[in-house]
């Protein structure tokens, strides 16, 4: 039977579609074994033989995930129904010969994670990111992408994308860049949606959002989703102009979800194990505020470096501590300013990002460039053997987070604010969609805010690793940092008496002798059992000295450990007593839609 179907199929192609395009039909009748069942059509080809791949990178990823693993059960047919053979070039590309200008595809997809970067199919949903999804031609690239989904009815499935919409169950996109830009939740979901004034005219916000919630808490959620968008075009002072004057939230708020966000040109994938009902579930607002930032900076706001972004290889670029940096920045900023998150809590989530990054011996070893051009290896990459990053790698999101905090209240010492650079790069880059290079940056910083300001931004912490004075940053808003001198550190965390992490370069442990795995047997000559990192410090102070009898590869060792002070910074709003700082707070947190 298998040769009349794909001849039925081919026929029904050509018939329907007429010129060239790229046919895709999806099929999920074993979704209970996370099984979809694809078919792809390829007509009129010219070149023989035809080279057929899957990706191995995906749109917002930088490293490589090698999604045609998940492949199998691979067959191609001639328009006959003759069957082809596949000629494997690589793990991950085949080749196709006499296939006298058409074949069909056949293969079987296993996909089983719910979340930005690979698909997952169930009778839950079938949540399809595009790259992890199909095998496509690379020649065929600028031919119209067709897909047809067969909806399990039984199941009220319908579909939510950023496609454009033929009929219930058939999508198009003009190209393939678009179609691997486009993930599709099809789920039996609810939708919101309302209308923003867009450059050309209206445009449409639409939330799809597959969850077990409930229509009232939807609304609820809603009403937050609307305030960040809002706030968000306030500070570029116009929504991008959206293809097809629409934006399409993807949401998936389940227990077998994976947290994670990720960006597309007209839609945003938002997943999260936190459903709407648990006491956490507002928190997901968080990641739609940092998603939606994406669609000016990334998503048209776009480094050279990640331009155009290719499929088959990992994209490194420099610029990610500003493209996912200050969008990092701006997350909880959003939040503050629509009242979703109040001062004292906007203070606290940015606390622990301050002391990570500025607390970090990494930046001995990377500035921000080179934090982001080490995104192929972290960027949800794998490998099995150990690394000692956190000693050597500061997230280009946190860094990027602070630089992003620094320049904004730098430039608010000038009369000037990180909204109104962020709004002239816009009109300069974003805007045209003309691909920035980070000497633009500093350029577009030096006519913002003038060059000697840019010159030491740039200098001293994009291109170097110094901190910046945040004391006298802070003094404008009212925040002081400090730090507890007198409570004591040792360099290590310790969970049930093993030393749980490589000790931090340079910190008391790391100079004592004391590696990651060592156990810990005594404190002081005092037997300990089921020790934790506060344990042994919190009556001690710095300077003092205490004996540890550790446990390394069946030998007894005993190392001394000198106590340093412990680095960490607690920020803290202080009482505004002055006209000057209680308007530069309010400038700085305050609602920007409303002025």
């Amino acid at each position: 039977m298998k040769p009349l179907i794909t001849s039925l199929f081919i026929l029904t192609s050509l018939l329907t579609f007429g010129q060239p395009t790229v046919t895709y039909h999806l099929s999920f009748e074993n979704a209970s074994q996370h099984e979809a069942r694809i078919k792809v059509q390829f007509n009129q080809l010219d070149n023989d033989p035809l080279l057929i791949t899957m990706s191995r990178s995906s749109p917002g990823r930088y490293a490589l995930h090698e999604f045609v693993k998940n492949v199998y059960d691979l067959h191609a047919f001639n328009a006959e129904g003759e069957e082809l053979k596949l000629i494997r070039k690589d793990p991950y590309s085949w080749e196709l010969k006499g296939h006298n200008g058409t074949v069909a595809l056949h293969y079987t997809l296993f996909a089983n994670r719910a979340d930005g970067t690979y698909s997952d199919v169930s009778e839950s949903h079938a949540h399809l990111n595009i790259p992890a999804t199909l095998i496509y031609a690379p020649a065929l690239a600028d031919r119209e992408q067709v897909l047809n989904f067969n909806l399990r009815e039984d199941l009220k499935w319908k579909v939510a994308t950023q496609l454009v919409k033929e009929d219930e169950d058939t999508y198009t996109a003009p190209n393939l860049y678009y179609l691997m830009d486009s993930p599709v939740e099809i789920s039996d979901h609810e939708v919101r949606s309302f209308k923003i004034d867009g450059p050309q005219g209206e445009q449409t916000i639409e939330f799809a959002l597959h969850h077990r919630g409930g229509s009232m808490i939807f609304d609820e959620f809603f009403e937050g989703v609307k305030k960040i968008v809002t706030e968000e075009i306030a500070v570029y002072g116009k929504a991008p102009e959206f293809d097809y004057d629409r934006y399409t939230f993807l949401g998936c708020y389940l227990p077998w979800a994976s947290g994670d966000g990720m960006e597309h040109r007209n839609s945003t994938i938002v997943t999260s194990s936190r459903e709407l009902t648990s006491p956490e579930g507002m928190r997901n607002l968080s990641t739609v505020a940092h998603e939606f930032f994406h669609a000016w900076n990334v998503e048209r706001l776009r480094p050279k470096s990640l331009e155009p972004f290719d499929f088959q290889k990992a994209n490194m670029s420099g610029a990610l501590w500003f493209a996912e940096g200050f969008t990092s920045y701006y997350t909880n900023l959003i939040l503050k300013r629509t009242g979703i998150i109040d001062e004292a809590a906007y203070l606290e989530s940015i606390t622990p990002t301050f002391n990570y990054v500025w607390n970090s011996p990494g930046r001995q070893f990377f500035n921000p460039v080179e934090m982001s051009q080490q995104a192929p290896f972290v960027d949800a990459a794998t490998s099995v053997d150990p690394v000692n990053r956190g000693n050597t790698f500061i997230s280009y999101y946190s860094y990027g987070h602070m630089l992003g905090l620094s320049l904004d209240l730098s430039l608010r010492n000038n009369g000037k604010t990180l909204d109104g650079y962020m709004s002239l790069l816009w009109e300069k880059y974003g805007k045209e969609e003309k691909p920035y290079t980070l000497e633009n940056l500093q350029t577009t910083l030096a006519e913002y805010g003038g060059k000697a300001l840019a010159e030491e931004f740039f200098e001293n912490y994009v291109y170097d690793s110094k901190m910046p004075d945040y004391n006298d940053l802070f003094s404008l808003v009212g925040i002081q940092a400090q730090r507890n001198k007198d409570r004591a550190f040792t360099g290590m965390t310790v969970n049930n008496s093993v030393v749980s992490n490589y000790p931090v370069i340079g910190g008391p442990a790391a100079q004592a002798g004391i590696s990651k795995g060592d156990k810990i047997l005594s404190v002081n000559n005092n037997p300990v059992d089921n020790l934790h990192t506060d344990d042994f410090t919190k009556d001690m102070k710095p300077g003092q000295e205490i004996i540890l009898e550790i446990e390394r590869y069946g030998q007894k060792i005993t190392k001394s450990i000198t106590l340093g002070s412990d680095p960490k910074y607690t920020l803290e709003l202080m009482p505004i007593e002055s006209e000057k700082t209680g308007t530069a707070r309010t400038s700085w947190l305050g609602a920007q839609s409303e002025k």
